[in-house]
């Protein structure tokens, strides 16, 4: 009578995965969403976003005004979202959903403000006062680029980076410790073996509370 050995059957591959596919790509869609809109309204908020023309002894000289002049809340909030977006992965649960809403807050507030600043004269205006040395004066022939506009696209891919973390977020990993794959905890730590015949692996046990005797 012959013997049957048994032998273990393996997994398949993506039962033992750490994150499944649909996780990996929703982490890495918002990554790329959270990275490239908040690049893209860091940038754009330097350009010019409004010119017109103030009017300076019985002339008229050109001014202008950037993004960060008309408003600097675009610039903030991305860096809010950018740290947000990093800061996802350090925390699990509760954490990381209320993490995931300031991503998605500060998107949605960045395109927000960069969209009310497209109309706003306010920074011009305070530039003519500073050029014409006349307080009441104000900016003739406004008119707005499309920079307010494209910090407002970059600001909707944070917010669509921060609606990613908080739909998926849940099966996403997180930083520090070990990888949990199996969900097992980790192995406990085994205690360094003393040689009886070594005087020096005796002080080290009798430093560390054991008993060197102990086992022998």
């Amino acid at each position: 009578m012959g013997y049957v050995s048994a032998v273990p059957v393996p997994q398949p591959r993506a039962a033992r995965a750490a994150v499944p596919t649909g996780g990996r790509r929703s982490l890495a869609a918002a990554l790329l969403l959270g990275a490239l809109g908040a690049t893209v309204v860091l940038l754009s908020a330097g350009q010019i976003w409004a010119e017109g023309t103030a009017s300076v002894g019985g002339g008229s000289i050109p001014v202008e005004a950037d993004g960060g002049t008309v408003t600097g809340v675009p610039t903030a909030l991305a860096i809010v979202g950018l740290a947000a977006l990093f800061a996802v992965f350090a925390v699990r649960r509760t954490g990381r959903t209320l993490v995931a809403a300031l991503l998605a807050l500060s998107g949605a507030g960045a395109a927000l403000a960069a969209v009310l600043g497209a109309s706003d004269s306010t920074a011009l205006d305070a530039e003519a006062a500073r050029i014409s040395g006349d307080t009441a004066a104000a900016v003739a022939g406004l008119s707005h680029t499309a920079w307010p506009y494209v910090t407002a696209a970059g600001a909707v891919l944070i917010l669509l980076a921060g609606l990613f973390a908080l739909r998926f977020g849940k099966s996403w990993p997180a930083m520090g410790g070990r990888y949990e794959r199996s969900g097992t905890p980790r192995a406990a730590r085994k205690a360094p073996t003393t040689d009886p015949d070594r005087p020096e692996d005796l002080w080290k046990a009798l430093d560390r509370g054991e008993d060197p005797t102990h086992g022998s």
